[in-house]
């Protein structure tokens, strides 16, 4: 009988970080665990087609979140969403990450996104492609309706990806692509829009994210009067 390969699996956490807060950080730590990552990187989005486009700059966003993982060797940042020009689709990235990591084949991708992101996900751009170049980890967000079967899915979602589903973490392993696993991760109620909105209004967005980030904003005015 051959042996069947065991993948070392790296996360790819997307989203705009516009701030990076505890929330953000809370579960990627707690992925690294539960899925047993090698590594994460967290790749902050340059200009998303289905969002409107951040609030701070790319180079300001990637520095925030240096901020925020420094000292945490398991976590480092990927900037080539926010030094590429024009709109930027996961699918590109995802497919020249998986270039990069060609000469190692017992490596599988995992594209960590929310659950409001994931329900959208026939909007994106080439989607069906993603299951080609990694696994997608879904993780529930407070104030969405959480997703833990594929019957909880939208029609056009539910075909594709009944056959996908695993609620056993250790079974990304045994695949380089193509699986969907909801990871049970601790919801912290708190939100980058949330963290905007306080410090706009002149309040104390302290305890909400790391120290150092909450000085880099401080430093260069980010959000005060909604900016």
């Amino acid at each position: 009988m051959a042996e069947i390969t065991r993948y070392s699996l790296t996360g790819i956490y997307g989203g705009t970080f516009d701030p990076i807060h505890y929330g953000h950080l809370r579960i990627a730590e707690e992925l690294a665990d539960i899925v047993e990552l090698n590594h994460l990187f967290f790749l902050p989005a340059g200009r998303p087609r289905l969002r409107n486009s951040p609030f701070v700059a790319g180079e300001h966003r990637v520095a925030m979140l240096q901020e925020a993982i420094r000292g945490n060797t398991r976590f480092s940042v990927d900037d080539r969403e926010v030094r590429r020009p024009g709109e930027t689709y996961s699918v590109e990235s995802l497919r020249e990450i998986r270039q990069e990591y060609e000469a190692s084949e017992s490596v599988a991708l995992c594209f960590i996104t929310g659950t409001d992101a994931f329900i959208k996900l026939p909007y994106w751009h080439r989607w069906r492609e993603l299951f080609e170049l990694c696994h997608l980890i879904i993780v529930n967000r407070p104030g969405s309706v959480p997703i833990r079967y594929p019957s909880d899915l939208p029609d056009e979602l539910r075909g594709v990806c009944q056959d996908r589903w695993t609620t056993m973490a250790d079974e990304l392993k045994n695949s380089p692509v193509g699986l969907i696993f909801t990871a049970p991760t601790t919801l912290l109620d708190i939100s980058s829009t949330s963290i905007r909105n306080i410090i706009a209004s002149g309040k104390s967005a302290r305890y909400l994210l790391p120290e150092s980030v909450l000085n880099y904003i401080d430093k260069y005015g980010f959000y005060a009067g909604g900016k």
